[in-house]
């Protein structure tokens, strides 16, 4: 079902057609892509609050800048959608997140107008003020440089050493703040109330217009007046506001707050701040959800990617099963969580602005004093921890595998060369899905195992996944870390009663004779699928689940190859460095020869698609797991 845009989107399929539109039609044109935008979310899926909250947003940037000379950078990218649909990528708009589609995000092989790759937060300034420093080095003086922010990213680390690098640069640089009060879940933190002080002061506002309307009428009597006006408006915001103004404090002039949904006065804004050298921020004021009722007036939490939807009623689709079935893996974590720290009042949870993503809005829900939400801050929300592990506490830092990147030198440098007892839960370990190669949890198996002082396990199933907590709650020193996939588990009937397990130690699964096939978490579950169809063909396989990769249990890998001279190696992670590397790193240096095949994800970008087509793609699903114990068994079987 193909989606047929309304007439004047039809006839733009890029800027320099949007630009050959009157003004006048600009609201018209914002009601299409709007409209476009719901009715193939609805249809198709994917990220939906954040791009309808920026449609004359987007709108107002394409038709003023002149992209792609000038530079857009989206943060995050979960809103631009608006700006794929304008830049040539309508009718393929369809295939938005499906395998071999477009991608969820701006990415710079897709499009010339993708400026810059994204999918992780606050990244934008950074690389949209290395963009314009190039241009300076190359004397292109003209050219712009946007960089488009939310307030949830704008919380981010990163985004503050941006701004203040530059501060001091003579770049010519427009940061769009995109200001919503939401990244997925609520905003949380100062710079949210302080944004919101700015926004709502009424007294500010109207002095503001006096101001500038003022500025209006002398600026026809010399050049410095603009300046005048701009040191009146900042001891205006002093005044007003109690408190100097944060961006300025950068050495960033201040534009704002204005009404992100009104293109007609966007437009003459971004054309005069086309004007104004250096650089700048405009504050923009939207709505998360914006035309559409119930993502306005619901959850955004649940607007921010709904899945497919009714635009009629609203109602989100929901696969109604008969059977009972298998939790989320982070419901079982949420819930688990709960259940240790009623039991234990030194546990405390952190997540850095995932509450609901993780599950640890169960915590947050439940023991409100003890959970906390760090915003967009996976370097803090990890020092964090090791200072609350410091005074005796228990954190469990629940951050998915692909944003603990961010805070790689946290863990080594303040967690594990202290020794400090923080239980990092890594959700979305593996290939995570729709979002793609920006989202994939490929490396933690990697990058975990190599650091002293930190044990890396991973649960084959919810039993699993509670038993790994509550051994990693208990008295030890150094880091603990558990990663368990998107999605859902295999047992319907997951909350069973939690028992220690002894770290290092993994277990047999089936026995076998001729070959072995070693496994580390969820992905095992393929394993067994596997070992049952060769079973019911006369071929015994033996299964280990591993369980840790880090110690790895040497007593049971001693005997698997002693008694197998074929192995076969699973891991939903990368293969360089990881779970397969640390068993061929235990072969060599204990002088073992047996022949080894390595499955799980190649030493390359994989793309997005739902988790099944990828782990196809990588040969890892059931049927590539099947077909290599053939190979393995030197086994030919007729293909149908």
């Amino acid at each position: 079902m193909l989606i047929k845009p309304g007439k004047l989107l039809a006839e733009v399929n890029s800027p320099e057609d949007l630009k050959k539109l009157d003004k006048s039609q600009l609201k018209a044109f914002c009601d299409e892509l709007r409209q476009f935008i719901v009715d193939s979310v609805s249809v198709y899926g994917g990220h939906f609050g954040a791009s309808l909250g920026v449609v004359e947003l987007t709108t107002a940037l394409h038709y003023v800048y002149n992209t792609p000379d000038d530079q857009l950078v989206w943060d995050v990218g979960h809103q631009a959608y608006g700006h794929k649909i304008i830049t040539g990528r309508r009718d393929q708009f369809h295939t938005n997140r499906k395998y071999g589609g477009l991608s969820g995000f701006p990415k710079i092989k897709e499009s010339e107008y993708d400026a810059f790759g994204v999918g992780h937060s606050s990244t934008s300034i950074s690389a949209a003020l290395g963009m314009s420093i190039a241009s300076k080095l190359d004397n292109n003086k003209d050219k712009q440089h946007i960089a488009v922010i939310g307030d949830g990213a704008m919380t981010g680390g990163i985004a503050f050493e941006g701004m203040n690098q530059a501060g001091v640069l003579n770049s010519n640089l427009t940061i769009v703040l995109n200001d919503n009060c939401m990244s997925i879940d609520p905003n949380v933190g100062a710079l949210k109330d302080y944004l919101t002080d700015i926004t709502t002061s009424h007294t500010y506002n109207k002095m503001r217009d006096d101001v500038w309307h003022l500025l209006g009428k002398i600026s026809k009597f010399g050049p410095n007046a603009r300046e005048v006006v701009s040191k009146v408006e900042t001891s205006i915001k002093s005044f007003l506001l109690k408190q100097s103004n944060l961006f300025e404090s950068f050495n960033l002039r201040y534009f704002g707050p204005v009404d992100g949904h009104d293109v007609d006065h966007l437009v003459e804004i971004f054309n005069d701040l086309k004007d104004i050298p250096g650089p700048k921020i405009l504050h923009c004021v939207t709505r998360k959800g914006k035309g559409y009722k119930p993502a306005e007036n619901g959850n955004q939490t649940t607007w921010h990617a709904p899945g497919t939807f009714d635009k009629i009623t609203g109602e989100i689709h929901k696969k109604v099963n008969e059977k009972p079935q298998p939790p989320k893996y982070q419901d079982v974590f949420g819930h688990t969580l709960v259940e240790l720290a009623e039991k234990n009042k030194d546990i405390v949870g952190i997540t850095p602005a995932m509450p609901s993503g993780s599950s640890m809005k169960i915590m947050m829900e439940a023991i409100p004093e003890r959970a906390f939400d760090v915003d967009i801050a996976e370097q803090h929300a990890v020092t964090f921890s090791a200072g609350l592990a410091t005074q005796g506490k228990i954190p469990f830092c629940n951050i998915y595998s692909s944003f603990m990147q961010r805070a790689y030198d946290q863990v080594i440098h303040d967690v594990c060369i202290q020794n400090l007892h923080v239980i990092f839960c890594l959700d979305r370990a593996g290939i995570a899905g729709a979002d793609g190669a920006t989202h994939h949890g490929a490396y933690d198996l990697a990058y975990m195992r190599c650091i002293p002082n930190n044990v890396v396990a991973a649960p084959m199933n919810e039993s699993e996944l509670r038993n790994m907590m509550y051994t990693a709650h208990l008295p030890r020193e150094g880091a603990f870390t558990i990663r368990y996939p998107r999605g859902k588990g295999v047992m319907p009937d997951w909350k069973t009663p939690m028992k220690e397990i002894e770290v290092g130690t993994g277990r047999c699964i089936k026995q076998g004779k001729d070959l072995a096939i070693l496994t580390i978490g969820h992905i095992g579950n393929y394993a067994v699928e596997v070992t049952d169809r060769l079973s019911k063909q006369g071929i015994e396989i033996g299964h280990y689940d591993m369980r840790f990769v880090k110690p790895l249990d040497e007593e049971l890998l001693h005997d698997i190859f002693k008694n197998y001279d074929k192995v076969i190696t699973v891991e939903d992670g990368c293969l360089p460095g990881g779970f397969g590397s640390a068993i061929l790193e235990f072969m060599a240096e204990n002088g073992y020869s047996a022949k080894v095949k390595r499955l799980g994800i190649p030493d390359r970008l994989v793309e997005h698609g739902e988790q099944p087509e990828l782990h196809k793609e990588c040969g890892y699903d059931p049927e590539g797991i099947y077909e290599t114990c053939l190979e393995q068994l030197e086994i030919t079987v007729p293909k149908a």
